[in-house]
């Protein structure tokens, strides 16, 4: 059966994406979940990961193309059908042309060549091809899987909260098909093509990873044949059959004392076979992401190798920045792996095996008087974003205080008056944020990210703001093109992203793109803080809490003691790319725009 690759919807505004890069080729096998082209949209660059396991038999687009979302870009030809994909490239020969087809696949996927030379059971293609010679054809290319979007940059699964189509219902390309909770939104989620729903693969209620098939959709005619089509699957059992010759082979070539561990000969293969043989999805209690399992592949890193990194990832997974580290440590380090001969003479392996477990063991033992909470994944997330910033930047921290009494002022004034008239409240936030993005106009390079060596200036100020949530976590919604609202446009956007992020109603792309950010802990009686980076962006601007005191201001050239409203400011950015010049000018035009405003100056 051929499995459709759409152009998947990254965003609810997303309409199309470009293709950058193919990363597989017609004829190439590939593993689902696997990466298999890399997209661009208006709001992300990202991986595509295969929907289904098979071989590459048609790519739709090109790389430098721009595809609407939903649009069919790829087919795969998945295991149960490989054997009818030779026939399908004639037309519809009679199912006895087929027979000698059945053979051929065995050369074509070259990557798994040892799996595939036991179809011995050829007659089981055949009553497939034989009993829906029509079908097959149509069935081909005619089911689009539905998967768990991901929706947001640290979110790793969603729950299903609602099924709105059932398996039979009729349903329109981007028609709501189901609902979803995940722990930085509740949304819905659009069909990627029209046709008949013909199985649901997750019910209410359960928590599905990011990128699993959920649902499958129909598409043409004789849609519930195709939801049976996938059906034969006793083709698994020769491949598994097929293992264990594999795992047997190496333990006759290793003669004498080999003989004494033929258990062990499994995983030996698995380094052996370096980049034919995939890193699984999961292995034991451990995930290991697409990205992840790409890298190792590509690099060589073995199965064996992989479960012994330390992951800093949430549950301890092992993540992009784990994996790359233990690669550059094994290339700069040499291992002192040639060493056959006193492998054989040290024949004392139970020292090796009770040595490793010891530095693992300590656990601290809290005693009685200790209350444990689990973390919830909200806070895992955070933990996790907060040391991923800490190992990417080296943060430094500006600090500056600014006289803000004719900020409060104007606000003292005009807080009244601009909630009759707005219609919601007047706080001090729109007012710091309007000076951030004055100050930001003025030195562009600290609106930037790094891109490896590179520099990617962003040319409009998304600014992103720490949002606490009814629980006591944090969300950072973000405010798009910053730069074009003023004092009640950002109070619009702060109120109305800040309400809908406490109750779970933001959009997937309205907590993505940020490219600066805004913490206030001014409502919690902070003086002074060092916030950390929000990746990957390069600089966050702290405010605090407004004190009356004592201030020495120049008036006509004397010194006077003055009681005024005085305020610290902090900007903490990544010194790879923001210097301390940069930072500090940067700060300082921010100091000046909120010194600036007053009941004159502010325009509301």
């Amino acid at each position: 059966m051929k499995v459709d690759v759409v152009m998947p919807k990254m965003g609810e505004s997303v309409q199309e994406g470009k293709i950058l890069r193919w990363v597989k080729n017609v004829g190439d096998r590939i593993e689902r979940d696997e990466v298999l082209l890399e997209i661009s949209t208006d709001k992300v660059d990202t991986e595509v990961p295969a929907p289904a396991s098979g071989v590459l038999v048609e790519r739709l687009a090109q790389e430098g193309d721009t595809v609407e979302v939903g649009k069919v870009i790829a087919r795969i030809e998945t295991e149960v059908s490989a054997a009818v994909a030779t026939t399908s490239s004639t037309p519809t020969p009679e199912p006895a042309a087929a027979a000698p087809a059945v053979q051929a696949p065995a050369p074509v996927p070259h990557p798994t060549a040892q799996t595939t030379p036991s179809p011995a059971p050829s007659p089981a293609p055949q009553p497939f091809a034989a009993s829906q010679p029509s079908a097959a054809p149509v069935n081909a290319g005619s089911v689009v899987e539905v998967v768990m979007p991901k929706m947001g940059e640290s979110v790793q699964e969603g729950k299903i909260l609602r099924w709105v189509k059932n398996v039979g219902d009729r349903i329109e390309r981007d028609e709501v098909l189901l609902e979803i909770s995940t722990d930085k939104v509740d949304t819905e989620v659009p069909a990627p093509a029209s046709g008949v729903l013909v199985e649901r693969l997750a019910q209410e209620g359960d928590t599905v990873e990011v990128g699993k098939v959920i649902a499958k959709i129909a598409v043409g005619s004789a849609p519930v044949q195709a939801a049976a089509a996938p059906q034969p699957t006793p083709q698994p059992e020769p491949q598994r059959a097929s293992q264990p010759a594999l795992h047997h082979a190496p333990a006759q070539t290793t003669n004498g004392t080999a003989a004494v561990r033929p258990p062990s000969a499994t995983p030996a293969p698995v380094p052996q076979q370096g980049r034919t043989m995939k890193i699984p999805r999961k292995h034991g209690e451990r995930f290991y992401s697409p990205l992840v399992r790409t890298i190792a592949e590509a690099e060589g890193v073995s199965l064996e190798e992989l479960e012994t990194i330390t992951g800093t990832g949430l549950g301890g997974r092992v993540t992009k920045d784990d994996l790359l580290r233990y690669i550059q440590q094994r290339t700069t380090t040499p291992t002192p792996a040639p060493q056959p001969v006193e492998a054989r003479v040290a024949q004392s392996t139970p020292q090796v095996i009770t040595s490793p477990p010891p530095p693992q063991a300590p656990k601290p033992s809290w005693g009685p008087d200790v209350e444990v909470i689990p973390m919830d994944r909200v806070r895992q997330l955070i933990a996790e974003h907060m040391v991923r910033s800490k190992h990417t930047s080296p943060h430094v921290t500006s600090v500056a205080e600014a006289d803000v009494t004719g900020i409060i002022r104007a606000h003292q004034l005009y807080r009244d008056e601009f909630q009759r008239r707005e219609g919601i409240k007047l706080t001090l936030t729109p007012f710091f944020a309007k000076a951030i993005v004055d100050g930001v106009k003025q030195y562009p390079m600290v609106n930037v990210s790094v891109d490896g060596t590179n520099i990617i200036v962003h040319k409009n100020i998304n600014l992103s703001f720490a949002t606490l949530l009814p629980d006591g976590n944090l969300i950072v919604p973000v405010i798009k093109k910053a730069q074009l609202l003023n004092i009640t446009g950002l109070a619009h956007a702060i109120t109305d992203l800040a309400t809908r992020a406490r109750t779970k109603k933001l959009n997937p792309d309205e907590i993505q793109g940020g490219t600066i950010s805004l913490t206030n802990m001014g409502p919690w009686g902070s003086l002074f803080g060092t916030p950390v980076i929000n990746q990957p962006q390069t600089a966050i601007i702290g405010v605090y809490a407004v004190q009356k005191r004592p201030v020495v201001k120049e008036i006509n050239g004397e010194d006077v003691i003055m009681i005024r409203h005085m305020m610290y400011v902090t900007i903490t950015y990544d010194h790879r790319v923001i210097d301390g010049a940069l930072g500090s000018s940067c700060l300082r035009a921010i100091v000046q725009s909120l010194e600036a405003m007053n009941p004159e100056t502010v325009q509301l």
